[in-house]
């Protein structure tokens, strides 16, 4: 198979596969508790993730210096803590709009570096500017969405953020694999005490549809996505892999409307543009670590 035709094939599971993690999160989140459906998601996707590097690259690509434990224990508290958030919120934000909101995740990147101290270029601030002219405009409360649901998808998008902005500059683990690994163990340990102490999930009460999506985000988000996604790090340009970042709420968008019916407003519409238009700017010229979306989500579902 020619090259050319593999990295189209990579590519294309990442945008079907990380754009549809968001309708996995609500598709699972319908009948599972969030904190407990999250917990358990990350702590398999975990273990599978650890058993795939091991075989893949051998046990001792898991010994890490206790400082890059620490930090990827750190990243894998606030990636996997931001799918929770994203569970919570999307049992009232309509899949599309939530897709939107967590792919300005670039936007907010760019604003962290700037309070860093780093000097982005003024046509890469511009465009963070307009694009969170279209953020607020996503935020009003669209399709029986209240705002405190909207409110708390940003608040997913700058834990997302500020992950993947410290993964660039803390000391983490050199295998991408063995730092995702680790990550999703800390996010799962965390996130499932939590969801069994505060719910009593009933097994019985799981739809064959929350099932469905629960496996399809330990499955297809966190393993398929993110194995195509650094393969693709290895054998595409970095600015035709990042487009991922504007194509998945495209994607998110037309399956919330094809499965879930969800509508569209203008007001969607206008804000899905300025978003999508000011993320594709700065994609352009930053850099987003692998580790931004290594949980799947997506800027998700971290879709992983």
């Amino acid at each position: 198979m020619p090259h050319k035709t593999k990295v189209w094939i990579a590519l294309g599971t990442v945008y079907l596969i990380w754009g549809s993690t968001y309708l996995g999160i609500e598709l699972a989140g319908e009948t599972i508790p969030p904190l407990f459906a999250v917990g358990t998601r990350f702590v398999a996707a975990g273990l599978l993730m650890t058993a795939f590097t091991v075989w893949r690259r051998g046990p001792r690509v898991l010994r890490v210096r206790p400082a890059e434990l620490a930090s990827a224990a750190l990243v894998g508290t606030l990636l996997p803590g931001a799918n929770a958030v994203l569970f919570i919120a999307e049992r009232h934000v309509q899949t599309g709009v939530a897709s939107l909101v967590i792919g300005a995740v670039p936007l907010w990147v760019v604003l962290l570096r700037t309070f860093a101290s780093d000097r982005p270029p003024v046509a890469t601030l511009a465009g963070v500017g307009v694009g969170f002219a279209g953020l607020a405009l996503l935020v009003r409360p669209t399709g029986g969405a209240p705002l405190w649901a909207m409110l708390i998808v940003v608040v997913s998008s700058v834990m997302w953020a500020t992950g993947s902005f410290l993964s660039s500059r803390l000391p983490m683990p050199a295998d991408s694999f063995a730092a995702t690994s680790i990550e999703m163990l800390v996010g799962g340990a965390i996130l499932l005490p939590i969801g069994l102490a505060t719910t009593h999930p009933h097994f019985g009460d799981f739809s064959a549809r929350s099932i469905f999506g629960w496996f399809y985000l330990v499955t297809f988000g966190s393993l398929v996505g993110y194995t195509a996604y650094v393969w693709l790090l290895d054998n595409a340009p970095l600015g035709t892999v990042a487009t991922y970042a504007y194509v998945n709420p495209i994607v998110a968008i037309a399956l919330g409307a094809i499965v879930l019916h969800e509508s569209l407003t203008w007001t969607i519409g206008v804000g899905a543009l300025l978003v999508l238009a000011c993320v594709a700017l700065v994609v352009r010229t930053e850099t987003i670590p692998p580790e931004a979306e290594a949980i799947g989500a997506g800027a998700a579902d971290v879709s992983s």
